[in-house]
């Protein structure tokens, strides 16, 4: 390839992908904010602890001192485990509060038991009666206090919090293909967001009314979430009528849409959340497949799915003519009337599919569901690089969009930015992207008019 094909090559890859370097400098800009000292919890600090006394000390007596709760049961199992399988005892392991491990000590000062390790977490290591342990009691003065070593580590860059990140996209990402489409074909969908809550209550509603609520078998769950998803489909092809046939303009259509399954949510539910649905319908929101959860498993499922239909299509190409001229494409003999019409179907319908995740991961169906995320759908389409003229825009873009969407909303709460601010800041960058999109444009519309004057 020439230096002019690379410079090329990269103008074009810069021009659809460049957000992803955006998304790098986000996440270690939000990497560096949240970089602090770490002490390790539950079965990850037993472990470790383990380990260090272990390697220093082999056949000690240990003492396993820890508060009450479930993070520490995993702490003291996995310390007295390993502890155990590498030849050391455990003379005794304490749960409780204060003046319980408090009491557990004494008892063995007053037994005379030998102690060469208390094992515990930094917080009790640094209360009284283990800092006072020598002068109190007489056989534990010699007696060692060993903790899980702490370490520096980024709150963003947790595992925990990069999987909180990655489950909390679905819902956004999956809609934001359907708004991509629209949004090329010079169009906008504000109803998804309804139909989200729509789509929830009604999948609720009909596992309750139909199918056995709590009883109901998978067969009949199934059918409803396709019911719920399917309505959406519908009343987004409606949305797409009134914007084909009729001329109605996008916004107000679906201002409109939006307002009627909002209200329809509402009335289904009787402005309550439905929640008799078996537990086994959980399964589709929270459940996972190869260490992934199922909804972000068929995220990239869906984005293949859609790449492949926008680049290797014709009714790709359609929708990609229809958003740069719609008159030019009618006289190319393009169908723009289905391309519309087929374009706000699909936003519905994923759309729908939204709802039904939400429903399944919080088991139940609510009129609230999906308030204002058509901001953040739509904030995700627009910084991924397509073009609200229309024209333009790239499936995977949409991807890396709902990405940086999602990691700016994890950096601000991990940064306690309270919630007023990141109303600001989100409407910041939509609005950063939008000025970036025109003058993209405007510097390829003065550079055509030099080269045409030359």
């Amino acid at each position: 390839m020439t230096d002019k094909g690379i410079r090329t090559a990269f103008s074009r890859f810069m021009s659809d992908y460049g957000m992803v370097f955006v998304l790098v400098l986000l996440c270690a800009f939000f990497s560096y904010v949240t970089y602090k000292k770490q002490s390790p919890t539950g079965t990850t600090a037993g472990q470790m602890l383990a380990n260090d006394i272990l390697a220093k000390h082999s056949g000690a007596r240990v003492v396993i001192l820890a508060v009450e709760s479930e993070e520490a049961r995993a702490f003291g199992d996995a310390l007295q485990r390993n502890l155990e399988a590498g030849g050391a005892s455990v003379v005794q392991r304490t749960h409780g509060n204060a003046p319980a491990l408090n009491k557990a000590l004494a008892g063995l000062a007053e037994n005379g038991t030998a102690v060469d390790i208390i094992a515990c977490s930094e917080k009790i290591a640094d209360r009284a009666f283990v800092q006072n342990r020598a002068s109190r009691y007489a056989n534990l003065a010699h007696t060692k206090v060993l903790t899980p070593k702490a370490y520096y580590w980024p709150d963003f860059l947790k595992v925990s919090n990069l999987h909180g990140v990655a489950n909390r996209i679905p819902v956004i990402a999956i809609i934001a293909i359907g708004m991509t489409l629209v949004i090329i074909t010079a169009g906008i969908d504000l109803s998804v967001g309804s139909l989200i809550a729509l789509s929830a209550v009604l999948t609720a509603f009909c596992i309750r009314k139909f199918a056995g609520a709590e009883e109901a078998t998978t067969e009949g769950m199934v059918l409803c979430c396709f019911a719920g998803a399917g309505a959406c489909a519908l009343l987004g092809g409606f949305s797409g009528s009134m914007v084909t046939f009729l001329g109605v303009p996008a916004f107000i259509a679906t201002l409109s849409m939006m307002l009627i399954a909002s209200g329809l949510a509402y009335i289904l539910s009787d402005s309550e959340s439905i929640y008799q649905v078996p537990e086994s319908f959980t399964a589709f929101g929270r459940g996972s497949f190869l260490g992934l959860q199922n909804p972000v498993v068929l995220t990239i499922l869906l984005y293949i799915i859609a790449h492949v239909l926008m680049t290797r299509t014709v009714f790709g190409r359609y929708v990609y003519a229809v958003g740069g001229n719609r008159e030019a494409a009618r006289l190319s003999g393009v169908p723009v009337r289905r391309v519309l019409l087929l374009c706000y179907t699909i936003c519905g319908g994923l759309a729908g599919v939204g709802g039904v995740i939400r429903a399944s991961e919080l088991k139940s169906g609510a009129p609230t569901f999906g308030f204002m995320t058509e901001l953040d759908v739509i904030a995700a389409v627009v910084v991924g690089g397509t073009s609200l003229l229309g024209g333009e825009g790239k499936i995977l873009g949409t991807l890396i969009g709902a990405l940086i969407i999602a990691v700016i909303r994890n950096g601000m709460n991990l940064t306690d930015i309270e919630s007023n601010t990141q109303k600001v800041v989100l409407g910041l960058v939509i609005v950063s992207a939008v000025i970036l999109d025109r003058l993209k444009k405007n510097r390829w519309s003065i550079s055509r008019l030099v080269e045409a004057s030359v």
